[in-house]
């Protein structure tokens, strides 16, 4: 029984590894063959249009990694920056918690920075100071979301054109030879297909990146509303503890 297993496990190793030696050898066929096919397919679509959509995939995605980094930057520890502010003002330290605030990076830090610079102008002053500089910050959390929501529209809108100029080449063949058989119309049918399904996978890809970043977006400006209530709070209790 035994040596009965011992066949059995090696025959598996064998065919285990004649099948990884298959499978290294076929890749790169597989691999060349995917690229081919998809320059194949770039070209039947009319390279035109192809090209329109490829520039809308090219600038969609510059715009997404811009808003990507500027996010992930933008989106820091409020619950430290806080608690530092609050350490600072609890002794009456209100450079230091300036320092604070001035040396992190991100729009709440920013925020916090521009209520504390008013801080001995009363908590009227303070509370429009972070509602105006706020909504500035909140602007540049936005800025080029718009630019993504374009090339969402425009990718599709490309593609249908690709296929409205499609049905129209299949016309033109079909007036020109007078029959409408498939091998007419195969061409023009085509390019309608090709540039529509370029458009719409585009889109997809884009859409799928702009609801991430919207995602991000809202988390940060969820943050930024606790945290101006949070430092509005602080301010309170500093100007009852060493004003009053």
């Amino acid at each position: 029984m035994k040596k009965v297993f011992t066949k059995v496990f090696l025959g598996l190793c064998a065919l285990g590894v004649s099948v990884v030696a298959f499978a290294q050898d076929v890749a790169p066929a597989v691999e060349q063959s995917f690229h081919q096919a998809l320059k194949t397919k770039f070209i039947e679509g009319d390279a035109g249009f192809m090209s329109l959509v490829a520039i809308a995939l090219i600038l969609g995605l510059a715009f997404v990694l811009e808003r990507i980094i500027y996010l992930n930057l933008a989106d820091t520890n409020a619950d430290k920056l806080l608690k530092g502010i609050e350490a600072a003002l609890d002794k009456g330290d209100v450079e230091a918690a300036k320092a604070i605030a001035r040396d992190t990076r991100g729009p709440i830090a920013s925020i916090a920075y521009q209520g504390l610079m008013r801080i001995d102008q009363g908590i009227d002053v303070v509370e429009k100071s972070i509602v105006s500089y706020g909504g500035v910050q909140g602007g540049l959390l936005e800025k080029n979301m718009s630019w993504i929501t374009l090339f969402i529209a425009m990718a599709p809108s490309l593609g249908f054109l690709g296929t409205v100029v499609g049905m129209i080449m299949a016309f033109d063949k079909i007036e020109q030879v007078g029959d409408i058989s498939p091998t007419v119309v195969a061409g023009g049918m085509k390019v309608a297909l090709i540039t529509t399904v370029g458009g719409l996978i585009v889109a997809l890809i884009l859409q799928v990146f702009y609801n991430y970043l919207l995602s991000k977006l809202e988390s940060i400006l969820n943050k930024m509303e606790d945290a101006s209530i949070s430092l509005l709070d602080l301010v309170i209790k500093y100007d009852v503890k060493y004003k009053k």
